[in-house]
């Protein structure tokens, strides 16, 4: 009997329903538009949300790294792979964010995974919401401790809850914007809780950083809560900074902690120094350059408005990550399916990623598009819309 042959049935399954995922190819460098499958295509996928995939500051900064660096580090953090590039970027990031200090880490899940699991333990209570990221789910499973799930953004839940479970040591985590549907947690009353019950904070800002708050700043700046509002900021380098890797701010006994405990930065190879230098660049153009983040948020408010005009749902969504409804998942793949014939590359987000009947093409503005890339845009949502009978 073949021990592996309950993959093959699971990806039959999979097929069955609708539900294998198939990932397109990009060819060249990301942009408003974008070589897919060999079709130049208008992109309203990635999470480049200010263009800087493909910034010449970015890419600049890379090269010149390779030249004075080399490609990798060829170690942890721990033993040879610190160069000096890591310093700078951890110090230029929390400068930026209003912190002591910052930690970098391979990727933004990496992140989660180990704060998460090194912050708690078997005594102690971790209060997530329901609509939490996986990588947050899975960090709550790996500290051991009691994981109680409130209501999405609901602080009235969370303050019950809080009042319910008083043991051990307790941690409140949230999104700062919700991925699948775009709103943005009410942190401010949040925080306000978690000082009321002496429970610490921590914030995933992933899809807040170079969106919201001053300058891009992220959701602690956007509600101009104090850094002792929110003693974890988790955050990451590869959606509105263009690159790859997350990180974490706070106090600098946070970082030294995180620095000593997390397991997936302690066994994970550092950064090469292109991709830290690029970072760095990122920052730099955010803080001298604004008009990207003005850029974006024009965008996403021509847009919702137009896709809203046309009878489109888009649930919750308060940021540049607007959703538009389907429902079915077959129906969510057709439509993808046919707007990339149209010239569209909009993916659809179905079960496991968000509830069966909540499937939806989810789109992520760019500051990159212009007003004439979102009407051809709109346009395609129409004429697919009503030729599936949605509109």
């Amino acid at each position: 009997m073949d021990k592996f042959s309950f993959l093959k049935d699971e990806l039959d399954r999979l097929e069955s329903e609708g539900l294998l995922v198939k990932p397109r190819t990009v060819q060249g460098p990301l942009d408003a538009w974008v070589q897919v499958d060999g079709k130049n295509i208008l992109n309203m996928s990635s999470n480049d949300y200010l263009g800087f995939a493909n910034h010449p500051h970015l890419k600049q900064a890379a090269k010149e790294a390779i030249d004075n660096f080399g490609v990798g580090p060829a170690a942890v953090r721990t033993i040879a792979g610190t160069n000096q590039l890591h310093l700078e970027l951890e110090k230029r990031l929390a400068e930026f964010k209003g912190a002591e200090a910052t930690l970098s880490f391979p990727s933004g899940c990496a992140c989660n995974l180990a704060v998460i699991a090194s912050l708690m333990g078997e005594t102690d209570t971790i209060f997530s919401d329901e609509l939490n990221h996986a990588s947050i789910i899975d960090g709550c499973r790996l500290s051991r401790a009691k994981t109680v799930r409130y209501r999405h953004c609901d602080p009235a839940a969370l303050d019950s809850l809080l009042h319910e479970h008083r043991s051990g040591r307790r941690l409140i985590v949230t999104d700062g914007v919700f991925s699948m549907d775009g709103d943005i947690a009410p942190l401010k009353e949040i925080s306000n809780l978690a000082r009321e019950h002496g429970a610490m904070l921590y914030v995933d800002d992933a899809h807040g950083e170079g969106v919201l708050g001053e300058g891009g700043r992220g959701i602690v700046s956007h509600f101009k809560l104090d850094r002792e509002d929110v003693q974890v900021e988790m955050g990451t380098f590869s959606k509105a900074f263009g690159v790859v890797g997350g990180h974490v701010s706070g106090s600098r006994d946070l970082v030294n902690f995180a620095f000593n405990k997390s397991r997936t930065w302690l066994l994970s190879g550092s950064h090469p120094p292109a991709v830290v230098a690029a970072c760095v660049a990122a920052i730099d153009v955010l803080e001298k350059e604004p008009r990207h983040v003005r850029n974006l948020w024009s965008n996403t408010d021509y847009f919702r408005k137009g896709i809203q005009k046309l009878g489109f749902d888009t649930g919750r969504s308060q940021t540049p990550i607007v959703p538009v409804m389907m429902g079915d998942s077959a129906v969510a793949k057709r439509f993808s399916q046919r707007l990339f014939e149209e010239g569209i590359f909009a993916l659809p987000i179905v079960f496991p990623m968000v509830a069966k009947d909540k499937a939806r093409i989810r789109t992520i503005m760019n500051a990159a598009l212009t007003q004439r890339d979102l009407d051809e845009a709109l346009a395609a949502f129409e004429n697919i819309g009503r030729e599936l009978k949605l509109i």
